[in-house]
C-alpha cells in the first residue's frame, strides 16, 4: 500500500514565485486608463509626428542653459564624491564599528529614499531658484547612492592587507590608503563617472521646479507643444551620456590594464 504523496514543501523561490505573484495581481488596477474610449494608436502617430524629426534650430537658444546643467552634474558629483568617501568608511563593516556603520547606512538610505525632484524643490526654498540650488540638490542625492556604492566597494575588498599593515603599526589612514583604496579605486572611478552621466540626466529634470539647468527649456516646450525642440533636448542630453559613457569604459580599461 502506497504512502499518500505529501505536498512539496514552501522553500524561499516558491515562497518568492507566490509574492510576485500576488504582487502582479493587485497591481493589475494600475493598467485602467481614463474610461474612455481613446484612439491609442492614433494618438501615438500624431505625437511622432510632432516630436520626430527635432528641430536642432534651438542649438544658439538652449546652448547657454546646456552648458550650465553640466556645470550643476560636475560639481553636484564632485562635492558627493568628496563627502561619500569618508561616509563610505563610517558604512563599512570591515572598517567602522558596527553602531557606526548602522547610523551612517540609516542616513545613507534616509538620503537615497528622497527624490532628487524633492531636494531640488527644498533647495531652491532655501537659496533661491538659481544653479546653486540644483548643485545642493544633486550632491545630496547623489551623496545617498555614491555612498552606498563606495561601502560596497571597500567591503569588497581582501581585509588581510589592511590587518598585516595594523600589525606593524600603520594607523587607519594608512590602513585606507595602501590597504583598502588600491583595490577599490577602478570601482569608484567608475561609480563616479555613472553617478555624474545620471545627473547630468537629473540636472536636465530639476530645472522643471526652478534649479537651474536645460529643465527651464525642456518646461517651455513641453507647455508650448513644442516637441520636435523638446526632442532636440533630449538628443543632445543623450549624446553627452554617451560620450561619458564611453568616457568610463576607457577609464575602468585603463584601470583593469593596470591592475
Amino acid at each position: 500500500m502506497t504512502s499518500p504523496s505529501r505536498p512539496p514543501a514552501l522553500n524561499a523561490f516558491r515562497v518568492s514565485l507566490l509574492v510576485a505573484a500576488l504582487a502582479v495581481f493587485f497591481s493589475l488596477p494600475s493598467l485602467r486608463g481614463s474610461g474612455r474610449n481613446l484612439d491609442y494608436g492614433a494618438n501615438l502617430g500624431r505625437f511622432l509626428g510632432r516630436f520626430w524629426p527635432p528641430d536642432f534650430s534651438i542649438w544658439p537658444q538652449i546652448g547657454v542653459a546646456l552648458v550650465e546643467t553640466i556645470q550643476i552634474a560636475v560639481m553636484a558629483t564632485l562635492f558627493a564624491s568628496l563627502i561619500s568617501i569618508p561616509l563610505a568608511l563610517a558604512a563599512s563593516s570591515n572598517v567602522a564599528p558596527w553602531w557606526v556603520v548602522r547610523v551612517t547606512r540609516f542616513l545613507l538610505n534616509a538620503i537615497r529614499s528622497i527624490p532628487s525632484l524633492i531636494w531640488a524643490l527644498l533647495a531652491v526654498a532655501v537659496v533661491g531658484a538659481n544653479s546653486l540650488a540644483g548643485v545642493i540638490a544633486l550632491a545630496f542625492y547623489s551623496m545617498g547612492y555614491l555612498g552606498k556604492f563606495f561601502s560596497d566597494a571597500f567591503e569588497s575588498v581582501d581585509g588581510e592587507v589592511a590587518d598585516a599593515l595594523r600589525c606593524v603599526g600603520a594607523d587607519p589612514v594608512q590602513r585606507f590608503q595602501f590597504g583598502i583604496w588600491p583595490h577599490a579605486e577602478p570601482l569608484v572611478w567608475s561609480q563616479t563617472l555613472w553617478m555624474l552621466e545620471y545627473n547630468i540626466r537629473s540636472a536636465a529634470i530639476i530645472g522643471y521646479v526652478g534649479a537651474g539647468g536645460i529643465g527651464v527649456w525642456l518646461h517651455t516646450y513641453q507647455e508650448f507643444y513644442q516637441w520636435d525642440r523638446f526632442c532636440a533636448v533630449l538628443c543632445l542630453i543623450l549624446a553627452i551620456v554617451i560620450v561619458l559613457d564611453a568616457v568610463g569604459e576607457r577609464v575602468r580599461q585603463k584601470f583593469a590594464g593596470s591592475g
